[in-house]
């Protein structure tokens, strides 16, 4: 199954869901999925969270509280999940404020072992 097909499958399994990407932590995107068009630019949201992302990978790294695995940020209007998949890549999930954000989540923890191996 390619890296698309994933996020597609994990798309069309959670009610909300607006897009999903896989990008390097340098901003490179490696794949996307956009379900449903939204106001916001995905790729300025993706450049931006990578970058906020190496600085939270940073600050737990430096305070050796263990691995970063996820994070989950959400604003009046979206809620975006993000899943690490090695030192090099993050998956993140995109979902209307009023998406199944536990089906989400679960659903990109679940679905980033098959990334993992696509990748290898």
């Amino acid at each position: 199954m390619s890296l698309r097909d994933v996020l597609n499958s994990i798309l069309s399994s959670v009610d909300g869901a607006l897009a999903a990407f896989i990008m390097a932590y340098d901003g490179i995107p490696i794949a996307e999925s956009i379900l449903e068009q939204s106001e916001f630019d995905l790729q300025l949201l993706s450049v931006e969270y990578a970058t906020i992302l190496k600085e939270i990978k940073r600050s737990i790294d430096v305070i050796k509280l263990g691995d970063l695995e996820e994070v989950t940020i959400s604003t009046s209007h979206t809620s975006v999940v993000v899943r690490i998949l090695n030192n090099d890549l993050f998956a993140a999930l995109i979902i209307r404020r009023d998406g199944n954000i536990g089906r989400g989540r679960y659903m990109l923890n679940l679905k980033s072992i098959e990334v993992a191996q696509e990748l290898s």
